[in-house]
């Protein structure tokens, strides 16, 4: 199947690189967006090509300032208000055009774009790529620290503040205000008065976690509360909630770049380490899937991981790509000293 096609709803975008433009779109609503995760999930193929597309414009904000390419788009403008024989030229500067008008629009390190709307409002995207967490401050102040592979979207006025976890990660230490705040995430809805939590959204399940203060979690026709130092996982298809002890020690290090896992799955555990590297680490037998590893890991740092893999699981990493490693189990006398 073609990445950049698919069977969507009429009127919706059909390539990855047009799902990013609207999405970006301050218009962009709710029906949208679920139709483009229908998209997304419907071949792996698309959500590759989509986080290529998002890595190709994350990789475009670094080039920020660059006269070059501000000297390129200004060029390619005038060309086409002049010129327009010289098609074969301006195809040439096109790319540098593009790339110059996404660094106006989003910015370093990671990408924004800001939309004045109605009564005052102002709404913000925000997506990062392969990249350590970063620590942002939001339009009312609130601190939020995004993880790598994830997407806000936000909208502040008078009324309320909505933010929107559309995948990932996020941490909120809420600034107080009179508008409420509210963080929406796979139908789920946390609302919040001023305290500490994480959101994290997956494909099959939305976890949120407290740190501090109070938050209720409305999932369905109900509403919970939760304390510091819990959690609740929410499956998405509202199968199941379960209100469970929150690991705070693995929930504050992920914002500080280091990764706390504790009898966590090899392939979720591996799931996790690749959000933050190009280099990506496969299993190269599945039955590996299910070891249960222990440790702290800098993210990002996947030969440490490697090595680690190697010493205490028997494990070993054979380059299988020019940004890919698999592991598969290490030779018979080496194999005794994995531990499950």
């Amino acid at each position: 199947m073609n990445a950049n096609q698919a069977d969507s709803p009429r009127d919706c975008p059909t390539s990855a690189e047009s799902w990013l433009a609207r999405l970006h779109a301050p218009d962009c609503g709710p029906a949208e967006r679920a139709a483009f995760e229908h998209w997304r999930a419907q071949h792996p193929d698309h959500a590759q090509a989509y986080a290529q597309a998002e890595r190709l414009h994350a990789n475009a904000a670094l080039l920020a300032g660059d006269p070059l390419l501000r000297a390129a788009s200004l060029a390619a403008r005038r060309r086409t208000a002049a010129r327009r024989d010289q098609r074969r030229l301006l195809a040439r500067l096109l790319p540098m055009a593009v790339a110059a008008s996404v660094l106006l629009a989003f910015g370093v390190p990671y990408l924004l774009r800001g939309t004045h709307v109605d009564h005052g409002g102002f709404s913000r995207r925000y997506a990062s790529a392969t990249e350590l967490p970063r620590r942002l401050t939001l339009d009312d102040g609130t601190q939020m620290i995004l993880d790598a592979d994830s997407t806000v979207t936000t909208h502040f006025d008078a009324q309320r503040r909505l933010v929107t976890l559309e995948r990932g990660r996020a941490e909120f230490a809420v600034a107080h205000a009179a508008a409420p705040f509210e963080v929406h995430a796979g139908g789920n809805v946390i609302r919040d008065t001023g305290t500490v939590f994480q959101v994290s959204k997956e494909r099959d399940v939305v976890v949120v976690g407290l740190l501090a203060g109070s938050v209720e979690v409305t999932h369905g026709q109900q509403t919970q509360a939760l304390s510091p130092a819990q959690q609740l996982r929410i499956a998405a298809d509202g199968s199941s909630a379960v209100v469970g002890a929150l690991d705070t020690q693995a929930a504050q290090a992920w914002g500080q770049g280091e990764l706390v896992f504790r009898e966590r799955r090899l392939d979720s555990l591996l799931a996790e380490m690749n959000r933050y590297s190009d280099t990506k680490l496969l299993l190269g037998d599945q039955r590996l899937a299910d070891l249960r590893i222990s440790g702290s890991f800098h993210a990002g740092d996947q030969q440490a991981l490697v090595k680690a893999l190697d010493a205490g699981w028997g494990l070993r990493a054979v380059t299988t790509g020019s940004h890919e490693l698999t592991l598969y189990p290490g030779s018979p006398s080496n194999a005794g000293g994995a531990r499950r």
